[in-house]
């Protein structure tokens, strides 16, 4: 059983993500000072800023014409990346290198960090290729069409995902 003073020596404890992983991401988060619909006209799920999730499904005509400031989806980003930042910290158990941290945490910002809970399993067991695998599978979002749910590929995930995978399709020199 680990102690608390243990758990705090976790490989990636003191593990940030770079600010060129911020600044890629933020870049592909594109700022959005308003709500929308993130597959486009009544498709997807409700997101405002910078690519962040405020329910799923699409959001109401009221949401729609909600906007919001430049301080407030700033704000948002950074507590997300932090709260992702944690989610890696404490769930990878194995020494990981900067940038597959940082991948890590784009994904963990993208589809939380229950919907990474999958690839963290085999950054864990260091299978890197299976973790390679997981993330690149993860193009599909789930939305409602004609009242039936369905999963479709999301055109903007899959250079997302090739990013996000590509530190674990080499091998962890760390």
């Amino acid at each position: 059983m680990m102690t608390g003073q243990l758990a705090v020596l976790s490989p990636n404890a003191n593990m940030k993500m770079s600010p060129e992983a911020r600044a890629r991401m933020r870049a592909v988060e594109k700022n959005v000072y308003k709500y929308y619909n993130d597959m486009g006209k009544n498709k997807g799920h409700c997101t405002w800023g910078a690519g962040i999730l405020a329910h799923k499904g699409v959001c109401t005509n009221e949401e729609l014409g909600r906007k919001v400031s430049v301080k407030s989806v700033d704000q948002e980003f950074e507590r997300r990346v932090a709260d992702a930042e944690r989610s890696v910290r404490r769930n990878i158990k194995v020494l990981i290198n900067q940038a597959q941290f940082d991948a890590l945490c784009s994904l963990t910002y993208n589809v939380g960090a229950t919907g990474a809970s999958g690839t963290y399993g085999y950054v864990n067991e260091n299978d890197f290729a299976g973790a390679a695998t997981n993330i690149s599978k993860m193009i599909k979002v789930e939305i409602k069409a004609k009242g039936r749910k369905k999963l479709v590929i999301a055109p903007g995930l899959i250079k997302r995902r090739e990013e996000e995978s590509g530190p674990f399709r080499i091998k962890n020199e760390s």
